[in-house]
C-alpha cells in the first residue's frame, strides 16, 4: 500500500510538470506586452500598456528612493524620496505619500506630507490633503483642499524683483483748531 500510494505521488508530480512546462511554452498571456486586458471596475489599474508613465497600484507600498526618466503615477503608499526630475509626479485620489520630491510638474489628490521641490507648476486638488513645503514656479490650489505649507515661487531668471514702495512717513499733523471745551468748565482743572 505505501508503495501504491508513493507511485501514485510521483506519477501526478510528473503530471503537474508537464503542465507547467506545456504552460510556459505557449506563453504566459498576462505578460505579453501588447496584450490589452478590460478591467473596467478596476481603477486603479491602466488598460492596456501605457508608454512612459508608470504606475503604483494602491496595494503597492514602497519605502526607500524611486528615481526615474518619465511621470510616475502613485495610487498606493510611498515612503522616502521621489525623483522624476524632468517628469511630472501625480498622487492619485488613494494614493499616500511622505517624501521628498523633485520632479518638473506634481498634481496631488491624495495625501502628501514632505517637501515639493517642482521645476514647473504644483497643482493641489480639492481631494488634496498637502503638508510641508513647496518650491515651484507657480501653484494652484482648488477650493476644498487641505494645506498647511510653506510656499516659495522660483522668480524667472531675466525678472527682476519689483521694488517695494513705502509710503511717505510725514509726522502726525496738528489740530488746525484749538480742542474744544464745554461752557462753564475750565480746562485747568478747577
Amino acid at each position: 500500500m505505501f508503495n501504491k500510494a508513493k507511485d501514485m505521488k510521483e506519477e501526478n508530480l510528473n503530471l503537474m510538470k508537464k503542465s507547467i512546462v506545456k504552460y510556459f511554452k505557449k506563453g504566459v498571456p498576462m505578460l505579453k506586452k501588447d496584450k490589452k486586458v478590460d478591467i473596467e471596475n478596476k481603477p486603479s489599474i491602466i488598460q492596456g500598456p501605457v508608454q512612459g508613465r508608470t504606475i503604483i497600484g494602491e496595494k503597492i507600498a514602497i519605502d526607500g528612493a524611486i528615481r526615474g526618466r518619465e511621470d510616475l503615477f502613485i495610487e498606493g503608499s510611498v515612503k522616502g524620496r521621489i525623483e522624476v526630475e524632468a517628469h511630472h509626479l501625480t498622487v492619485g485620489p488613494r494614493g499616500q505619500v511622505e517624501a521628498e520630491i523633485q520632479a518638473a510638474n506634481v498634481t496631488i489628490s491624495g495625501k502628501l506630507v514632505g517637501n515639493i521641490n517642482a521645476t514647473g507648476k504644483v497643482k493641489i486638488t480639492r481631494e488634496a490633503d498637502f503638508n510641508g513645503e513647496i518650491k515651484a514656479k507657480s501653484i494652484s490650489v482648488e477650493d476644498g483642499a487641505y494645506l498647511k505649507a510653506v510656499i516659495e515661487l522660483k522668480r524667472e531668471p531675466g525678472k527682476k524683483p519689483v521694488p517695494v514702495v513705502k509710503p511717505e512717513e510725514k509726522p502726525a499733523s496738528k489740530p488746525e483748531k484749538e480742542p474744544f471745551t464745554l461752557a462753564g468748565k475750565s480746562s485747568k482743572g478747577n
